[in-house]
């Protein structure tokens, strides 16, 4: 299985993007993962918010083959805690899905035809984070979890 992480715009915080390529090194141990930034909307400003979440969201499903598996990032889908998020990928993993896509939608979420095209959400937490933080959480809890499927010291329970 292939895990993707899609998100939209690019990480322009130097530490931050070091550390998230930190986490992909360390991912890629365990599993082939990939991460695709889809560049921001040009004249977004020009835009209405759904006119904004319309265009994200045409780009975000021309990312996607028709077999992928599509959990979005959003405030409003289901928490875990990570053992119970490690359990969810191993899940994913014994289904035997080929790909396995995270999203990160722009500010204003994702637009009707992504949501009617995913097949989960998850959120990360009830507290509000930037968009290029969550990059690294995401890609962080991914690390975790695979460290908990193989029971290996990172995740001290």
């Amino acid at each position: 299985m292939t895990i993707k992480l899609l998100a939209i715009g690019k990480t322009d915080n130097k530490q931050l993007q070091s550390l998230i390529d930190d986490y992909q090194k360390r991912l890629g141990f365990y599993i082939k993962f990939e991460f695709e930034i889809i560049p921001d909307i040009k004249n977004s400003k020009n835009l209405s918010e759904a006119q904004q979440k319309q265009k994200e969201g045409e780009l975000i499903l021309s990312k996607l083959n028709a077999t992928d598996t599509l959990i979005l990032l959003d405030e409003n889908g289901k928490q875990y805690d990570s053992v119970a998020f490690a359990n969810h990928l191993q899940k994913h993993m014994n289904s035997g899905i080929k790909q396995l896509v995270f999203v990160i939608g722009g500010p204003y979420g994702f637009s009707e035809d992504v949501y009617n095209k995913s097949q989960g959400k998850i959120s990360l937490s009830k507290m509000t984070f930037s968009h290029q933080m969550i990059r690294l959480f995401i890609i962080e809890q991914l690390y975790r979890g695979f460290t908990i499927l193989r029971n290996e010291p990172y995740h001290h329970r």
